[in-house]
């Protein structure tokens, strides 16, 4: 069974996301391929980011600036996939999650795994430009951000008295997203296993070092 961690994007007093998260986590625990955990960025008081490798103390096994970091890092390398539920904030999604990204740094722990996400706003967008920016975003971690999301505009009419969205097309989209998430964290486990490649940026700066150092006259 796929480790999945629910990431709560916002922190804002009166979010939205306080209706979707119950409802995406009880859909994801009854669908049978995860065990589902809620990471709530309230709940991670993320100092903002400014990790260099003065801080990270011995690169095998980092300490970083503080023991909150660490642990952070550990809680995302813990999982074999990511929901992240997010608003959508001046066209791009809320800095404190763009923090708890970046924050994820030397340990490459969102690397080869899956992420989807679902995307709200108050408005007529459901906020589609936090998710397109969010994928961007995913794609420098080396994640695997998946095309299939679940889209809801008008938040505030989303949800009935019980908890459950007013579209079945809403419905729909998570089962559609729940399914490939599942899909792509059991072939990604797969790879994991059978062995990863050094991270690209890496790779290059070995090779261009290489390459220079070969071309270098001897001395």
């Amino acid at each position: 069974m796929s480790k999945l961690k629910i990431i709560v994007g916002t922190t804002r007093p009166s979010r939205s996301a306080d209706r979707v998260v119950p409802w995406a986590e009880a859909a994801a625990a009854a669908h049978g391929a995860f065990e589902v955990e809620v990471l709530d960025l309230r709940d991670w008081p993320l100092p903002f980011f400014a990790e260099h490798f003065g801080t990270v103390g011995d690169i095998n096994d980092p300490t970083y600036s503080q023991p909150l970091v660490k642990a952070w890092n550990r809680a995302i390398q813990d999982a074999d996939a990511y929901l992240v539920v997010t608003g959508e904030y001046n066209h791009s999604v809320p800095g404190i999650l763009k923090n708890a990204i970046d924050t994820v740094w030397l340990s490459h722990a969102f690397r080869n795994k899956p992420v989807a996400a679902i995307g709200y706003s108050a408005g007529i967008g459901g906020g589609v430009r936090a998710l397109e920016h969010l994928a961007q975003i995913m794609v420098e971690t080396e994640a695997v951000p998946l095309r299939n999301t679940v889209v809801m505009p008008f938040i505030n009419d989303a949800f009935d008295g019980s908890g459950q969205p007013t579209s079945p097309a809403t419905n729909a989209a998570l089962q559609v997203l729940l399914d490939d998430l599942a899909w792509w964290s059991t072939a990604l486990e797969r790879a994991r296993a059978a062995g990863e490649l050094v991270p690209g940026r890496i790779r290059l700066r070995d090779l261009t070092l290489k390459a220079k150092t070969a071309g270098s006259p001897a001395a």
